[in-house]
């Protein structure tokens, strides 16, 4: 039997990193599967271009209110499952966002969200490849090497 076809979801992702060039993570813990963790950012609203979905984003998950989210540093595209079980392709784009540390303030989360994100959480580098939960994307610690080099 053929499965349906996939939806596109455009998507933008930031990598959010503090003075002490750590990483803010989300910790997601879905009922239907295993916690795992993986960056700021969410789907492109209908006729929004990936930049602006990355201000956007970044201001409602965390708090954060930049008037620029920097060049796009990588695009990477997978089929996965969305946190309501939709079975989709990934278009995301990745932008790389400093700041200094903060506590993220959860008001302007989704219902979805405020159901699913159980923390946030700064990571180094070193805790990141050690880390004994799934973290996403898979090569998050690739891509944080491909920005570090501008």
């Amino acid at each position: 039997m053929n499965e349906p076809a996939r939806r596109i979801r455009r998507a933008a992702r930031i990598l959010l990193l503090d003075e002490h060039d750590r990483l803010l993570l989300i910790r997601f813990t879905p009922p239907d599967r295993g916690a795992f963790w993986c960056g700021v950012g969410g789907e492109c609203d209908p006729d929004e271009d990936f930049p602006a979905a990355a201000t956007r984003e970044l201001f409602e998950e965390t708090g954060l209110v930049v008037t620029d989210c920097g060049p796009e540093i990588a695009r990477r595209s997978d089929d996965y499952l969305t946190l309501v079980g939709e079975p989709i392709t990934s278009d995301e784009r990745f932008y790389r966002v400093r700041t200094t540390s903060f506590t993220p303030d959860t008001r302007g989360h989704t219902e979805i969200e405020q159901a699913l994100i159980g923390e946030f959480r700064w990571f180094t580098r070193a805790e990141l490849a050690n880390w004994q939960e799934p973290v996403f994307p898979v090569n998050l610690l690739e891509l944080l090497e491909l920005e570090s080099g501008e």
